[in-house]
């Protein structure tokens, strides 16, 4: 089986962010535990992101072969599915920290800073890869 570059680049980032999202889970238990001043939940929420995220990229990477996008537009989708899933996990670590929710603008300086970065980072990002990857299967698969 030849494996494409932008399946190389999902698969190894997949693994990577599931070790991180397994390590996070040390981090949940301290948050959980009062170890470390960080809200639970959202700690919970960054271990949970990073295990998701890495299936998600997982599953793209696996469908890859089956999009009619050339290398290029591979690549693209490789990207803007990694950066949404690095990102939700790292920006809610940073939110855990902060103890705020992050989820819409209420003129908090803190919690802004995460909406706006869950915003630009995850939620836009995550929206632009789901689109190109269901865009993809509408295009007719390239002929080895």
């Amino acid at each position: 089986m030849k494996m494409l570059p932008a399946q190389r680049l999902l698969a190894k980032g997949a693994a990577v962010l599931l070790v991180i999202g397994l390590a996070t889970g040390i981090f949940v238990s301290a948050a959980m535990t009062g170890k470390i001043a960080a809200d639970p939940g959202a700690a919970l929420a960054s271990h949970l992101n990073a295990l998701m995220g890495c299936f998600w990229m997982a599953a793209v990477g696996w469908s890859m072969p089956m999009l009619g996008y050339g290398e290029r537009g591979q690549m693209r989708l490789a990207w803007v599915t990694l950066i949404p899933n690095y990102s939700n996990w790292i920006v809610t670590v940073l939110k855990s920290f902060l103890k705020v929710k992050g989820v819409d603008a209420i003129g908090e300086g803190k919690n802004d800073l995460v909406f706006g970065l869950l915003t630009l980072f995850v939620v836009v990002p995550s929206m632009i890869a789901a689109v190109a990857w269901v865009l993809g299967f509408h295009r007719p698969a390239p002929r080895e």
